[in-house]
This record gives C-alpha cells, structure tokens and sequence, in this order.
C-alpha cells in the first residue's frame, strides 16, 4: 500500500468515526432543545392560569382591602410568545438536520441526483431506478399526485450518497407509458469524474414536439 492509499484510507477512517461519535450527539441536543422549549410553553401556560386564580382570588376579598391587582398576560402575547417559540424549534430543526448531512455527506463524497420533468403527451411516469457503477442506488415508484407535482415544475431529489472520488458512471432506468399508450422503458447513462467538490446531477425527462417521443438526459450541474 503506497503512502497515499494509506491516507486516504486514515481520513476516510476518520470522517467514519466522526459520523458515529457525531450523530448521537446531534440527536441528543435536539431532544434537550425540543424539551426546553416544551418546558417554556408549559411554564408560560403555568403563569397565565397563575394570573388568572389572582384574578379570581382578588375579586373576592372585601371592598375595604387594599387593591394591589396586577395586569394578566394578555391571551394574545401568551399566543405570540408560544408562536415564537414554536418557529425557533423549527428553525433549529432545521439547522440540526443540515448539520447531520454535513457529517453523513460531505462535499468530498457526496453525490446528489435531482428529477425534473416537463412532460405529459409522450410519456408517463411511473418509476425510477437508479444505479452507479453498475450497483442499484435507488429505485422509486411514484403516485398520480407526486407525478403531477413534478409536471407542475416541482424538482425530486432522487437520491443522495458518498461515492469515491474518480471516474464513475451513473445510469438511470425510466418506466412508464409512453406513445400510443405502450409500455415505455429507456435509460440514460452518464460518465464523470467526481472531485473533492459535491456531485450534483439532474436527470430531464422532456417531450420532443418534433420526434413524437420522450427525450431522457443526464446532466452534470
């Protein structure tokens, strides 16, 4: 083994072990986060029914005692104030999960495939598979809603995965009906050579007005 296997195979050693140690972590301050702020929305609950029984406590004391109410939290600022808690658990949702793809796909390896189609008089789609280096990654069958999604310019990240760095091939399978309502099966392959930079590929499916046929393109982004 030549000095240069032996370090890539020491950082590829080390980036798996940082996933495992990673991970757990990652889900463990989620789960705190989302307690937090459950345990926020529960005390802010607590006080608003706090201020309420004040309320009802002070109302009936004699006419001769000293008044000394304090405002309530209004049912509007109580309703903000959860509101706003509940986006900031969103947003660190969100930050958490794309950290946890930083670390389960990084740039060096990852490799992303997207869908797109503009279609609908040639071809209808009904699924999906995919394959690199010869090795199925994905294979996907899709419903009459997630199809029309598509036809109304939605994108389909298809599939995401680490691939060695190097010369590879991705080829992607298409099923469906195609012209005259016949069983329609084509494939497309392309080849290139991944880099320590993220891989992100599109498959199109598009009609061609001047062949009467389905055209099926895989481009490197």
């Amino acid at each position: 083994m030549t000095i240069r296997h032996a370090s890539i195979h020491t950082a590829n050693d080390l980036r798996s072990t940082t996933r495992i140690v990673a991970l757990p972590l990652i889900k463990n301050v989620l789960v705190q986060a989302c307690s937090a702020i459950m345990l926020l929305i529960a005390v802010a609950l607590c006080a608003n029914n706090a201020n309420a029984q004040e309320d009802s406590s002070d109302a009936q004391m004699p006419v001769l005692a000293e008044v000394t109410n304090q405002p309530a939290v209004a049912d509007s600022d109580l309703a903000a104030e959860m509101e706003t808690l509940k986006q900031a658990l969103v947003n660190l949702n969100r930050d958490l999960f794309i950290l946890e793809e930083d670390l389960l796909f990084p740039s060096s390896t990852q490799i992303a495939v997207y869908l797109s189609l503009d279609v609908g008089e040639y071809f209808k789609l009904d699924a999906v598979e995919l394959k690199i280096d010869g090795k199925l990654a994905t294979h996907y069958l899709y419903t009459q809603r997630q199809v029309n999604a598509l036809y109304k310019g939605g994108v389909q990240r298809l599939f995401v995965g680490n691939i060695n760095q190097g010369d590879r091939e991705i080829s992607a399978f298409f099923i469906g009906i195609g012209p005259e309502n016949r069983p329609y099966k084509r494939a497309v392959t392309l080849k290139f050579d991944k880099d320590d930079e993220a891989a992100t590929i599109e498959l199109k499916i598009v009609d061609s007005t001047s062949k009467q046929q389905p055209t099926f393109s895989a481009i490197l982004l």
